[in-house]
């Protein structure tokens, strides 16, 4: 920010000043804010986040901006590119919005450090009583970015000690408890003298519900054991393939992906090149990006990156799973023990009688109701707009040349031609 930006949102957001000094010169700086060293008057030092001038108009500005193309280009995009479009922009509209107000990302750091305070993870202490919405005010923690393998060597750091500390983090965060910081970075990730990981900047931090949570469960699991049919299926309600794609292709595309990434021989620059070969041929199959997978797919991604960095040929399916089956019965719901799951159980039987009472009551009188799943209702919208869209473009046509008619019948030839195609049109649909 300019001196004069800097001067203003500073004094909006401390109206009186409690520091003992404050440091003019911001320690980094993005797109939303900077940030700054202090010291408070009791002598401890922390960052302070504050907000740029005006960011949220632009960003509003933006997104209006992505919209208006959006909205130009649509009709030049296949149904299912339109919709993992459509699910990109609205994801990241919303995302950013929130992103810009720092009192949200002060919620989401209070919420996240209290829900992982058992972690073995280290997270800034927030000052929620001198922050606000322009300024963040959090304890100042010290660290080697993620990303240093030179200076976490001279510490002595074991590499693999703390990719597998990360991995077992996103994967309780993920796929336990359903709530994780969405952008794991390595200027967010930090690695202290002490090999302790270090998370900061919580403005990115997402739910996912728990019919995506069991789904991405059951894609890891079929993933290992190469169960196709399985593997399909998750992906299927995890909404990256529609309902009507065809298995068969699927799993021989599944299959030769499984291939790749399983031969260990092979390095990770060799298994990209040979992945891409393999996708090329896979261009008009109905695969869709939902709203629910984008930071789970980008998350994944970036963990899967970080993994790279230190380890050749890192899968992330591998590290992922020993840690997952040792949690399954929690990430789905179940208690602790046996004993705690069977009285959980015992428990729940006079609503699970009730449930069945109520579906027999509903079916004898003619009530019971079947819901579709949302692929298959998308799937439905799709092959009646396909089925229509001809046949009003065909009646457009014979309109049009009545219409002709009726105004001027000197464009009786023009008439004629456009009647013509509307007849062709209807005819061969």
């Amino acid at each position: 920010m300019s001196d004069e930006e800097y001067k203003e949102i500073f004094s909006i957001a401390f109206p009186v000043n409690p520091f003992l000094l404050f440091e003019d010169t911001p320690l980094a700086s993005a797109s939303i804010g900077q940030v700054h060293i202090a010291y408070l008057k009791t002598g401890e030092k922390v960052a302070v986040k504050l907000r740029r001038k005006g960011i949220k108009s632009r960003v509003i500005a933006d997104i209006r901006i992505i919209n208006f193309f959006n909205t130009i280009f649509k009709p030049l995009f296949s149904h299912y590119t339109k919709n993992s479009i459509e699910a990109v922009v609205s994801e990241f509209s919303s995302m950013i919005l929130q992103e810009v107000s720092l009192n949200h990302e002060l919620g989401n750091l209070q919420k996240f450090s209290n829900m992982y305070k058992d972690s073995g993870v280290k997270f800034p202490k927030a000052y929620a009583s001198i922050s606000c919405d322009d300024a963040l005010v959090m304890s100042y923690e010290e660290g080697f970015r993620f990303d240093d393998k030179e200076n976490l060597k001279k510490e002595n750091i074991d590499f693999n000690e703390i990719i597998a500390k990360l991995v077992d983090f996103y994967t309780t965060q993920m796929l336990i408890n359903g709530y994780f910081h969405a952008d794991p970075h390595p200027g967010n990730l930090l690695v202290n003298k002490q090999g302790e990981l270090i998370l900061l900047d919580f403005g990115m931090v997402k739910s996912i519900p728990n019919n995506i949570r069991v789904a991405i469960i059951e894609l890891i699991k079929a993933a290992n054991e190469r169960d196709y049919e399985l593997y399909i299926s998750a992906n299927k309600r995890l909404g990256t393939i529609a309902h009507e794609a065809p298995v068969a292709e699927l799993a021989e595309f599944t299959d030769k992906m499984f291939d790749i990434f399983s031969n260990e021989n092979l390095s990770s620059e060799s298994m990209q090149q040979l992945a891409f070969d393999v996708l090329e041929g896979t261009r008009n199959f109905p695969f869709k990006l939902p709203s629910d997978a984008i930071y789970i797919l980008r998350v994944s991604a970036i963990i899967e990156g970080l993994g790279t960095t230190y380890i050749e040929n890192f899968n992330g399916i591998k590290d992922i799973l020993p840690i997952l089956q040792k949690n399954i019965p929690k990430a789905l719901g179940a208690s602790d023990s046996i004993f705690e799951t069977i009285v959980d159980e015992i428990k729940s039987i006079p609503f699970t009688i009730k449930d069945f009472k109520s579906v027999i009551k509903q079916a004898s009188n003619g009530e019971l109701k079947i819901e579709v799943s949302q692929g298959q209702l998308e799937w439905i919208a799709k092959e009646i707009k396909d089925y229509i869209k001809p046949i009003v473009l065909s009646l457009g046509f014979i309109f049009t040349s009545i219409f002709m008619l009726l105004y001027d019948k000197d464009l009786k030839e023009i008439a004629l031609v456009l009647f013509s195609l509307g007849l062709i049109r209807l005819i061969y649909k």
